[in-house]
């Protein structure tokens, strides 16, 4: 399960991803829009600026804004940045592999299904963009906004 903050993180590329043409945005516009407490998405973003996901601009103007393309940032990686390792338990873990406590790990069926799903996982979120996240929530507003199409 996404921890707070990555979920936090999330939302607020997807903002930047969406607002990429208009230069820096400021902190306060994005918790407004995503429903983030500002003091909380002031360290999320300062995390994701040592990470190179994000730039900032002080002064009159200035604001937060992606400091890579939409297109290059995937939210494998994000995820990662903020929530350590994709698996769902230590054992099948990639980068953070630890043993998880059975009897005999090279045998454990256990073992064999969560490494399926994380395998499942990674294949997602390491081949999705925010550039493609910003799309299908594009795609998803001009379908809704065709349903509702009334008036009063």
């Amino acid at each position: 399960m996404l921890s707070s903050r990555a979920k936090y993180a999330t939302r607020a590329l997807l903002d930047l991803s969406n607002h990429t043409n208009e230069g820096p945005i400021q902190i306060h516009d994005i918790a407004e829009r995503q429903n983030i407490p500002l003091k909380f998405l002031e360290q999320i973003l300062l995390a994701m600026k040592r990470t190179g996901f994000v730039r900032s601009r002080k002064g009159p103007g200035g604001g937060y804004e992606l400091a890579v393309p939409a297109e290059d940032i995937m939210l494998g990686a994000v995820v990662r940045a903020l929530d350590g390792p994709l698996a769902p338990i230590s054992c099948v873990s990639v980068s953070g592999y630890l043993e998880c406590g059975c009897p005999d790990p090279e045998v454990c069926g256990l073992r064999t299904v969560w490494k399926e799903a994380r395998e499942a996982l990674v294949e997602v979120l390491d081949k999705t963009s925010f550039a493609e996240i910003r799309d299908r929530e594009a795609n998803i507003r001009h379908r809704w906004d065709q349903i509702i199409d009334f008036v009063i």
